[in-house]
């Protein structure tokens, strides 16, 4: 069990800045509102020392509210298309939501993609925010390490480096239920088993692959039939016909997500092969995505509403000083339909 670390950075305050600068706090001051009745030279100095210090100038204003922002920033590293078209995020952004309406805080959403602005870091290690969830990840991220010492955060997903003890998140056993999927489909004697694996520079992605790898190769089947999406539709249909390409015997695939999955089965028909008959395919997500079309797929479930509101209460709990364990692992299962 563990509480909020406390030796964490305190944000910068006006005092700081007006150390840093030489000048005094009212110089400060009248930089930050845009006053005309400063040097050239002091201007620069000041902000200078703004921008070494990640200095948010709302920040005083606020120290009268008990240092608290009472808002909690969601920071997606992703393109806005990738957010906005998965329905993964709905479903995480719902669970958050529905626990935080309990809560006097509100959600905002900052999506940096891989590398954010100078503005973005600066608003989030400002004091604009209390804390933040991380969603969609990668291993390029670094800004986040930055992050985690000024503010809480909270994971969904693994973070993909385990050398920080003090991280906390939420996840499935990616493996394990893509182990699961791929079994599914050894059970009922497909020989010719292709993977469509999700990006290997996000924890979801790569064990999920390590999953699905594994059981292939205790049932004696090829590890050989891989091809890699980035949980889109579109990256999905390429890797299909990637897979058709090199192995026109492919007679089933698991799909790292439904999003891929509903690509690949677009491909599939494209091909002329019958879903389930001639390839049957097993998503992961069990999103709305995964239901709406005429084949419905079989898929992985994974309980995103549930993770994000677990996510949420973990927050609450850190924010008040609580005792949080580091990681919860929620449970999946298959859900049988149409496509295999």
């Amino acid at each position: 069990m563990s509480t909020v670390p406390s030796t964490r950075r305190a944000a910068p305050t006006l005092e700081a800045v007006a150390a840093a600068a030489g000048v005094s706090r009212s110089t400060v001051s009248r930089v930050v509102n845009g006053s005309s009745q400063v040097s050239p030279q002091v201007l620069e100095a000041v902000q200078e020392a703004i921008r070494a210090l990640n200095y948010s100038p709302n920040r005083a204003a606020r120290s009268l509210a008990n240092n608290r922002s009472l808002a909690i920033a969601l920071v997606i590293p992703e393109e806005t298309s990738r957010f906005f078209g998965d329905p993964y995020f709905a479903a995480i952004v719902q669970g958050i939501t529905r626990e935080l309406d309990t809560s006097d805080y509100v959600l905002t959403l900052q999506l940096t993609q891989s590398r954010p602005s100078e503005k973005t870091i600066r608003y989030l290690t400002g004091g604009n925010v209390d804390g933040a969830f991380v969603a969609s990840h990668h291993s390029g991220n670094e800004f986040l390490a930055a992050l985690q010492e000024t503010i809480p955060l909270v994971y969904n997903g693994r973070p993909m480096r385990f050398d920080n003890p003090s991280a906390y998140f939420v996840d499935v056993d990616n493996a394990a239920a893509a182990a699961g999927g791929t079994q599914y489909l050894i059970d009922r004697g497909r020989q010719h088993i292709g993977i469509i694996a999700g990006p290997p520079d996000m924890p979801a992605g790569a064990d999920r692959a390590k999953g699905s790898v594994r059981a292939l190769a205790a049932a004696g089947r090829g590890i050989d039939r891989v091809a890699y999406g980035d949980f889109s539709q579109v990256s999905g249909a390429r890797a299909m016909r990637d897979l058709l390409d090199r192995f026109p015997d492919t007679d089933s695939v698991f799909v790292a997500s439904d999003l891929m999955a509903i690509g690949a089965v677009s491909v599939l028909r494209e091909r002329g092969r019958s879903v389930p008959g001639d390839v049957a395919v097993v998503g992961f997500d069990d999103s709305p995505a995964a239901s709406n079309g005429d084949i419905q797929l079989t898929t992985v479930h994974q309980p995103s509403e549930a993770m994000g509101a677990k996510m949420a209460q973990m927050m609450l709990s850190l924010l008040r000083g609580e005792p949080v364990e580091h990681q919860c692992i929620m449970e999946t299962h298959i859900v049988e339909r149409d496509s295999a």
